[in-house]
């Protein structure tokens, strides 16, 4: 069973090659959460992937929750693939303590190198050099699927870079994970797809307008995959390009 979670799309297109290459289920965590579905995962002969973005250096938080209070029947086996703009840093530590948490084998941990999106503080790149990024990184995904497939233990778990994800980690989430920035200008179409993408259901239509609440995890979803680019965070995005795979 392989599991995703995305905001702009980046896992979710590695998550569907691993998938396709395994003929195995891709379940959306997105769609999970947005729902509140608490059905039992079973993978009883395949083993469990989890593909998800990278976050200040770790696993996002919102995943780290689902995962823990998630229940999982069948294989015990686990592979973990994140996508990232420039690495995961220490996120593999933190990977094994929830294993172990959850009772969980770790069979493999890769990055995977993606057109960055986390535009609130960075610049995605343009189409063509986006387009460039991804089909760089396609034939290792393709490889990660091979591996998975048969059942191999890839990555020797090494511990790197450990105050990235622990500090910096803790720093990120405190002082700038807020939902408080996030407008909508007078481009807005009242569309509502905004609402739809939010996995978290932290945004609702006020009158013809989208309004954030306070539960946010930051997955740029709104932001970059509105169609007519209206929604704007503080002073920090104007003019910046958006990225979100599914217009490629």
């Amino acid at each position: 069973m392989v599991l995703y979670f995305s905001g702009t799309g980046n896992s979710r297109y590695v998550a569907k090659i691993i998938a396709e290459k395994s003929k195995d289920d891709l379940i959306s965590m997105n769609e999970l959460m947005k729902t509140g579905n608490k059905e039992e995962l079973s993978s009883p002969d395949k083993p469990f992937v989890f593909v998800c973005p990278t976050y200040a250096w770790r696993i996002p938080r919102v995943v780290t929750e689902f995962i823990r209070s998630a229940t999982f029947t069948g294989s015990r086996k686990v592979y973990f693939l994140m996508t990232c703009g420039d690495d995961t840093a220490n996120a593999i530590g933190y990977i094994k303590e929830l294993c172990e948490f959850k009772g969980f084998e770790l069979q493999g941990f890769a990055e995977i190198i993606m057109p960055e999106n986390y535009i609130t503080m960075y610049s995605a790149p343009e189409k063509a050099v986006a387009k460039e990024i991804i089909e760089k990184s396609t034939p290792f995904i393709l490889k990660l699927a091979e591996n998975i497939q048969d059942g191999k233990v890839f990555d020797p778990f090494t511990a790197k870079a450990k105050v990235k994800s622990g500090l910096v980690n803790t720093a990120f989430y405190g002082l700038v994970v807020k939902a408080k920035g996030f407008h909508a200008t007078d481009k807005c179409i009242s569309c509502s797809k905004c609402v739809k993408l939010c996995p978290l259901n932290n945004i609702e239509m006020s009158g013809s307008k989208p309004a954030w609440n306070n539960k946010c995890t930051h997955c740029m979803a709104c932001i970059c995959g509105c169609p007519v680019t209206a929604i704007e965070y503080k002073n920090k995005t104007q003019g910046k390009t958006r990225y979100y795979l599914d217009t490629f």
